[in-house]
């Protein structure tokens, strides 16, 4: 069994219950890019997010954007299904990332009902939860784990 064959198996058996494939802690997240070209990370964070606190660095190729909600406002991005499809493949896999790794969840879960069989969550998120100070990328998530990101 290859390397990306192992890491989703033992994605699958996680999120039990949840409608999409599995979820990925954000080291494994980081294993199944460089292993596999094909898979792509889609961040639903909004583009200030993005912007402001920081990105994944990863080959563009392999990145998506997509906003779970559109900022400044808040509200659900009523375009999210039809974004996700202009960029990516039903059959590809696809891993989910958001801040903390709610948004992820349920962008996860929208794909999976709108045809996408291989929509993974990203656990944690970007920056993880909030430490006891209040402030991020210090307990759990992308930044934590030391994986590749630039910005603020």
């Amino acid at each position: 069994m290859s390397n990306v064959e192992t890491l989703l198996t033992a994605a699958r058996t996680r999120a039990p219950g949840e409608p999409y494939a599995g979820a990925v802690t954000p080291q494994e997240a980081w294993e199944l890019l460089q292993s596999e070209a094909r898979v792509r990370l889609v961040d639903v964070r909004t583009d200030a997010e993005r912007a402001w606190v920081g990105k994944v660095a990863i080959p563009a190729q392999q990145h998506c954007a997509v906003q779970w909600s559109v900022w400044p406002e808040g509200v659900p991005n009523p375009d999210f299904v039809q974004q996700l499809q202009a960029v990516a493949q039903k059959d590809e896999v696809l891993l989910f990332l958001c801040r903390s790794g709610v948004r992820s969840r349920h962008a996860a879960r929208v794909a999976t009902e709108n045809g996408y069989a291989h929509a993974f969550d990203i656990l944690e998120g970007f920056e993880g939860d909030k430490d006891a100070d209040g402030h991020r990328k210090s307990v759990g998530g992308w930044c934590k784990a030391g994986l590749p990101w630039m910005g603020a």
